[in-house]
């Protein structure tokens, strides 16, 4: 099989194009012949050395977590798909491996395709889909009728943030380009702002959540700024949020950091949202998977308007 491959650290040129042993599921994994896959700024850190710590450099190294495809075999024990399911996911951890024609993943890091979802839609929903749901259900606990703030609406998770917030009954404002403010609009929001011009910083302004999807506000910043039980939610892994998503923990006002986790129950949610029409994709573009390092160029410079999907295979 082919797979997108890289043997040191560096730039999107580091990444080629392999032939590799099509890989055989153990118990509890099914294999999956993918159709499509999905880059995240994840791909990028990692292919980067940022997690060297983690990843101990251990090359070759393959890419890739979301994942859209056809089950083509399952390893013992997997009771919920048979062959030829239609199934999408995210593999778990940092082995990667997606980018490729065929991948094994654990049987709970996969759910069936919706129907109605094309392989590239599917296959941009997983990660960027569970990190918005767990930040906002999970993390920030947002409720019916409560105020979120978006800070950054018109990224992978961004756009999910905003259908899923409105599918859990909140009020959604977000901050984006002011090139972005109708694609926000018409995902959901009820308020939408060029970020330029207003952030919702203000002291007093009431955020039950502050979604820090951008990465550029910090919990000292945004403390003021939310409710008297207010919930800052970032998905940036730095030390400094880490440190207070434990030191905030029983505050009123707490910081919390999402470490997104691959769940079948939380993948079926995704699925059906996007059945009934309430959670949809936005594909910034398709990129052939001989391209992938230019995908992975676009995804970096932080102007993608959702997802960048990598198209493996047609049939």
């Amino acid at each position: 099989m082919r797979a997108i491959v890289y043997d040191r650290y560096g730039p999107p040129e580091v990444l080629e194009v392999r032939e590799l042993p099509s890989p055989v599921p153990a118990a509890g994994e099914v294999l999956v012949r993918v159709r499509a896959a999905a880059l995240n700024p994840k791909d990028s850190l990692i292919r980067k050395g940022k997690f060297r710590a983690v990843t101990r450099g251990r090359f070759p190294r393959l890419l890739g977590y979301d994942v859209a495809g056809v089950v083509g075999a399952v390893g013992e024990r997997v009771t919920r798909f048979r062959v030829g399911d239609d199934v999408f996911g995210m593999k778990q951890a940092w082995a990667g491996g997606t980018i490729a024609e065929e991948v094994c993943m654990l049987g709970d890091e996969l759910a069936l395709k919706p129907p109605k979802l094309s392989f590239e839609d599917a296959a941009a929903l997983p990660l960027a889909g569970l990190t918005a749901l767990q930040a906002l259900r999970d993390e920030g606990r947002l409720k019916p009728g409560q105020k979120v703030l978006i800070n950054g609406g018109s990224g992978g998770v961004g756009v999910f943030a905003i259908q899923i917030a409105r599918a859990l009954g909140a009020h959604v404002t977000t901050t984006s380009s002011a090139r972005n403010l109708e694609l926000c609009r018409s995902l959901g929001a009820h308020e939408t702002w060029d970020y330029a011009a207003k952030n919702g910083l203000e002291p007093g302004a009431g955020w039950d959540v502050f979604f820090d999807v951008f990465g550029n506000r910090r919990f000292s910043v945004v403390r003021a700024a939310l409710s008297p039980t207010g919930t800052y939610v970032s998905t940036v892994p730095a030390v400094n949020t880490a440190v207070l998503h434990v030191l905030t923990r029983f505050s009123a006002r707490r910081a919390r950091l999402v470490v997104v986790n691959s769940n079948g129950r939380d993948l079926e949610q995704l699925a059906q949202w996007a059945h009934a029409g309430t959670l949809a994709a936005v594909l910034d573009r398709v990129v052939p998977f001989t391209e992938v390092g230019s995908g992975q160029a676009h995804v970096e410079t932080k102007r993608a308007r959702g997802k960048v999907v990598i198209a493996v295979a047609s049939s």
